[in-house]
């Protein structure tokens, strides 16, 4: 089980180290994936490639890739002279001296710092050597992100574990008050037709069924028996080495509600109604924990 909160960094470089890359990936909590990618401008068609590794491996969250170029250049290219420009540049000077007779020599190092000289030629970014380095550096920083999400999803883990042992123990104090329930509610019904002096016969047929049908809707065995198997899914959903676990505990968070609900107002009595409130605390605090799992 993971979480959907992370960070990783990775770095890749060519053998000569003149070229690198820096990846950093952030992710957040997200229903869907969604890949935001930041690139140098020279990098801007290799996107999809960058895309296309991170989602081979996350499948939800909001993540934030921003990829900076490193090595001893800066950028992907190497400065090249401008051969016609400088050339012209020289035969100006000398027309210049032989016109005005101003001596001194034309120093190569001041002719480099007329712009226009010196020029950056970028590299094609086709090059496959490129998209290999990069692509080096986005798993490196992959394996970090999945490495922080795991150990954060093993620490939601423990959390889940103990909350559910709670959420038992109250289903486990709540069954024994909503056993009772359905044969108070039959006396409480015979006690109000006497109070109410009507003349009725108690083994009448008819009015035993009624009776029945009007106990059983406080009658939540089906609750209690749905609760703890949706306890044995969630429990089974956060032991499992699963990948995505996230959506269907969400699920499993969802009816569990749906149920304590439904128990909540079957079983509406001064014992039961401060466990299902108290149930629900938990419950909610489960449901939040759950919208950061993968």
């Amino acid at each position: 089980m993971k979480s959907m909160t992370g960070f990783g960094r990775g770095a890749a470089a060519t053998a000569d180290g003149l070229t690198g890359f820096a990846v950093e990936i952030s992710s957040v909590n997200r229903k869907q994936l969604e890949i935001r990618i930041n690139l140098p401008r020279e990098l801007s068609m290799l996107e999809p490639a960058v895309r296309s590794a991170v989602n081979a491996r996350i499948s939800r969250g909001s993540l934030a890739v921003r990829v900076a170029l490193e090595g001893e250049s800066t950028a992907l290219g190497v400065p090249k002279v401008n051969r016609a420009a400088l050339t012209g540049l020289i035969e100006q000077f000398r027309r210049v001296q032989e016109a005005t007779g101003i001596p001194g020599q034309i120093e190569i190092q001041h002719l480099a710092l007329v712009p226009g000289v010196i020029e950056d030629v970028a590299l094609d970014a086709s090059q496959p050597w490129i998209e290999e380095v990069l692509l080096r550096a986005v798993e490196a920083a992959v394996d970090n992100l999945l490495a922080m999400r795991s150990a954060e999803g093993k620490s939601i883990e423990a959390d889940f574990a103990r909350r559910l042992e709670l959420l038992e123990s109250l289903v486990d104090r709540i069954e024994p008050v909503a056993a009772g329930l359905p044969a108070f509610m039959r006396e409480k019904m015979r006690e109000k037709l006497k109070n109410a002096g009507l003349e009725v016969e108690y083994d009448d047929e008819r009015l035993l069924k009624e009776l029945v049908i009007y106990s059983d809707k406080s009658d939540v065995t089906e609750e209690l028996t749905r609760l703890r198997s949706h306890f044995g899914q969630f429990r089974n959903f956060i032991r499992a080495e699963q990948e995505q676990a996230g959506r269907s505990l969400d699920f499993l968070v969802q009816e569990i509600f749906r149920e304590i609900t439904t128990l909540g107002n079957k079983a509406c009595c001064c014992e039961v109604t401060p466990l299902v409130v108290e149930f629900k605390s938990e419950l909610e605090k489960i449901r939040e924990q759950v919208q950061n799992i993968e």
